[in-house]
């Protein structure tokens, strides 16, 4: 195993930031997930986008371009042989600086790119489906972080995590401050009410994410209204069908919300449909725009 390090390949065991990283010491950087399908990167365009466009929002400056990041994610997926069910993760860092706050003592950020495997959730569960809880927790509101920044620091959504965690399940529905759904703990929610797909909107304080605006994109195309509205737990647990989008997860039926079971209990025709649509989608050119 190759990790790419500013320029360099080194190995696996070799590859090593230092403990005065801002990165580590403060969760101070950005990151993006990235999927790999037949040796290509999935949605490139848009997770570049994202990540640029997170790193401008906290005044951290990337020190390669957009190409050069590019052509260095598919240096590391031919370096390490990945092709079906890849996973890139790209990390942009502060830098290496000083004990204090003080972001720019860091003279310049640092960047690694991983491209491994990756199976976030067992396969059998894409058969029978996914129970959640909605956690305790709430997610931090937009005006103290912006949710559109992927950043390095989780622990907000890792607490709700280990909610789930608690209870012998793998994923959790996280609450705004107005107490209606926002996201998961790493993926976003849909649900299905009289054949139309609702989703919260940006202003529910959740991640915009690549697979979500691929499955609305596919929505909209097989004739299925798409609706952004704030959706309240009850909403949720009353949904003829839930499921959950994500780089690492795709498209995960969901078919209990704490105690109450969604619709008959199994993957229904509207998610299981989207996800036919996205893996014929994978296998086109659109994909790798």
């Amino acid at each position: 195993m190759k990790i790419w390090m500013d320029g360099e390949l080194v190995a696996k065991e070799n590859a090593k930031i230092s403990v005065y990283d801002h990165g580590l010491l403060y969760g101070d950087g950005v990151f993006e997930g990235i999927r790999i399908y037949n040796g290509r990167i999935f949605q490139c365009s848009a997770h570049m986008d994202r990540l640029f466009n997170s790193a401008e929002k906290t005044r951290l400056e990337i020190p390669y371009s957009r190409g050069e990041l590019v052509d260095a994610m598919k240096l590391c997926i031919k370096e390490n042989g990945l092709t079906e069910g890849g996973y890139i993760r790209l990390v942009v860092t502060r830098g290496v600086g000083s004990l204090g706050l003080h972001p720019f003592h860091c003279p310049r950020p640092g960047v690694f790119i991983i491209a491994d495997q990756i199976q976030l959730y067992p396969p059998e569960l894409y058969e029978t489906g996914m129970a959640v809880i909605i956690a305790k927790r709430r997610r931090i509101s937009p005006s103290m972080l912006d949710p559109s920044v992927k950043s390095l620091n989780y622990l907000n959504n890792i607490m709700a995590k280990v909610e789930a965690i608690d209870v012998g399940l793998l994923e959790a529905v996280m609450l705004n401050a107005s107490g209606n759904v926002s996201e998961c703990t790493g993926d976003n929610l849909f649900m299905v009410k009289g054949g139309r797909l609702l989703t919260p909107p940006t202003s529910a304080g959740m991640l915009v994410g690549v697979t979500r605006n691929v499955t609305m994109m596919l929505a909209r195309r097989a004739g299925i209204e798409v609706i952004e509205k704030d959706i309240t737990p009850a909403e949720l647990k009353e949904a003829e069908e839930v499921f959950v989008t994500g780089t690492a997860a795709e498209i995960m039926a969901v078919t209990k919300v704490d105690e109450k079971v969604i619709g008959d209990g199994k993957a229904g025709a509207v998610t299981t449909r989207l996800l036919r649509a996205f893996r014929e989608f994978i296998e086109t050119d659109e994909a790798y725009e």
